[in-house]
C-alpha cells in the first residue's frame, strides 16, 4: 500500500509522494487545484515556483494552461487529447464531432494528426498541447435532450461521440469545409444510424 505524503519532508517532495500515491495509468492529468490539496501549507506564488520545479525535474509535464500530466503514471497516451480536452471542460457540455468524428467513422481520410475537434458549450477555441498536439472547441448552443439518439459514449476517450449524421450537421452549421467528405459513405452511414436531414448534401 502506497503511504501518505508526510508533513515534514520539503513540499516539493510531498508532491512528488502525493502525486505517486494518487496516479494511476487512468489517472495521470491533473490539475493545479488538484495538486494543491498536496501542499496547502505553502504560499500561491511559492506553489507556482515548485510547480516549475517539478516540470524542470521532468516529473510534470505542463500541457496547457491549467493542466498537467504525471509522466511516472506510465499512462497510454494515444487518448491523451480527448482526455485533456474532458478535464479541461468537465463543467461544460462536450462531444466529439467534425472532422474527427467523421475521420474515425471512415467518412474524411485527409485531417490533420495529432488535433481532435470537439463541440463545446463553452467558447470556441484552440488549445495548444505542445508536442502532444491541439484541441479544438465549436461553441455550440444545442443542448445534451436534443441530441438523443445522435451521440454515444465513448468510454476509452471519456467523452461523446456524434454520430455520422450528427457530425455532418455540425460541418454545416460551423460552416466547415464539405469538399474532403465521401458523400457515398457518409449516405451509406446515415442511412446505417439515422438522423433528419443529414443527407441533404451542400
Amino acid at each position: 500500500m502506497r503511504s501518505s505524503p508526510q508533513p515534514s519532508l520539503r513540499p516539493l517532495n510531498r508532491l512528488y509522494d502525493g502525486l505517486y500515491s494518487l496516479a494511476t495509468p487512468e489517472r495521470y492529468l491533473f490539475t493545479p487545484s488538484d495538486m494543491r490539496a498536496l501542499v496547502p501549507d505553502i504560499s500561491d506564488q511559492a506553489y507556482r515556483s515548485m510547480l516549475s520545479r517539478a516540470a524542470r525535474d521532468n516529473k510534470l509535464v505542463r500541457l496547457c494552461r491549467g493542466l498537467y500530466l504525471y509522466k511516472l503514471a506510465k499512462a497510454d497516451l494515444g487518448n491523451l487529447l480527448y482526455h485533456a480536452a474532458a478535464r479541461l471542460r468537465a463543467n461544460d457540455f462536450n462531444y466529439i464531432s467534425l472532422e474527427t468524428a467523421l475521420s474515425d467513422a471512415g467518412v474524411i481520410s485527409q485531417v490533420p494528426i495529432h488535433w481532435i475537434t470537439l463541440m463545446s458549450s463553452g467558447r470556441t477555441s484552440q488549445i495548444s498541447c505542445g508536442q502532444y498536439g491541439t484541441i479544438e472547441f465549436i461553441h455550440t448552443a444545442q443542448k445534451p435532450a436534443e441530441l438523443v439518439g445522435q451521440l454515444d459514449y465513448d468510454s476509452r476517450c471519456r467523452l461523446w461521440r456524434a454520430k455520422p449524421a450528427q457530425a455532418i450537421r455540425d460541418m454545416k452549421v460551423a460552416k466547415r469545409n464539405l469538399d474532403l467528405i465521401d458523400w457515398s459513405i457518409a449516405d451509406e452511414l446515415v442511412r446505417q444510424t439515422g438522423g433528419p436531414g443529414a443527407q441533404q448534401h451542400p
